[in-house]
């Protein structure tokens, strides 16, 4: 059952209908086919060439992924199958419940994470940035106003000879 993601059948049934299916268990590289047919001298063929084996289970060891077309037959009724199956020798087979545990915890962390990150920025969106200039201040102490800077002074009636270089020249 756990096996049906990694692989893929299609059986075509050559004698009379029936709603028997053949049981496919995928193990590493190793394939083991069972025979819906409950005698127990079954001819198996594989692509149109008879295979040696009598027993209803067929086993492919070191299966290379290639598609197989495959037949089991006694006396009077043969079933066939369609093997698609991928293998591969370092592959672990993980149930549904181990699936959704592993995505479950994944979600829990990344909500953590963001949990983490929204507290510890919330205290610094209202601060400035720390320059090199800044002091700790203590509790809620009043600032003096800036002192102004004689660069940007602004004009005063009476002042004018400060700013007399700056005379509107005409065009």
């Amino acid at each position: 059952p756990a096996q049906k993601p990694f692989v893929m059948l299609v059986s075509l049934l050559v004698g009379p209908s029936s709603n028997k299916e053949f049981l496919v268990e995928i193990s590493g590289t190793t394939v083991t086919i069972t025979c819906p047919l409950t005698e127990s001298n079954v001819d198996w063929k594989s692509s149109g060439t008879k295979l040696d084996n009598k027993d209803r289970k067929y086993i492919i060891d070191n299966h290379d992924s290639s598609p197989i077309n495959l037949s089991c037959s006694s006396d009077r009724k043969t079933y066939g199958l369609y093997l698609n199956a991928r293998v591969c020798a370092n592959c672990e087979e993980l149930d549904a419940l181990a699936v959704t545990g592993i995505i479950t915890a994944d979600l829990l962390i990344t909500l953590g994470v963001l949990i983490l990150v929204y507290y510890f920025s919330k205290d610094r969106k209202g601060r400035a940035s720390a320059s090199a200039g800044s002091r700790p201040r203590g509790q809620k102490m009043q600032r003096p106003p800036p002192v102004p800077n004689p660069d940007y002074e602004p004009i005063r009636k009476g002042q004018r000879e400060v700013y007399a270089g700056l005379e509107s020249r005409g065009f």
